[in-house]
């Protein structure tokens, strides 16, 4: 009877493929976005824990709003007879095409406990208006 055993090639690109994959997981992702709606305006709420609001850069360019951060992470260790140096790198990148219904020009944002909110108020001919009556003529 024989044993398929994995041969020392298939044990290295195991070892590498996953390798690989555990560094592009590290180094760029997507961050999850909830997007919310009420009268007066849009939101939307980047989760993003353990970074910090000058992390991340925010363009409006026609219509397109862009939300993108990129944290660099260097540590140096020297001690007797070793150094150690680790290093991290990690991006992303999210646009959004904005509705017409949006005021461009009062964008807002903030960064609390891991939560980067971007609030685009509504243009005011695009909230919801009183019932009124209409007399008949």
């Amino acid at each position: 009877m024989r044993v398929n055993q994995p041969t020392v090639s298939d044990l290295m690109n195991r070892f590498f493929n996953d390798f690989d994959h555990n560094y592009e997981v590290k180094n760029y992702y997507k961050p999850a976005v909830n997007i919310h709606e009420n009268d007066n305006e849009y939101l939307l709420d980047f989760m993003v824990p353990g970074m910090k609001k000058e992390d991340f850069r925010i363009n409006l360019e026609n219509d397109l709003l862009t939300v993108s951060a990129e944290i660099k992470n260097e540590n140096e260790e020297k001690r007797d007879g070793y150094s150690r140096k680790e290093f991290s790198f990690g991006s992303f990148k999210r646009s959004f095409t904005l509705p017409d219904t949006v005021n461009a020009d009062n964008i807002k944002a903030s960064y609390n406990n891991g939560i980067l909110e971007v609030t685009l108020p509504k243009k005011e001919e695009a909230k919801p208006q009183p019932a009124r009556m209409i007399e008949i003529a």
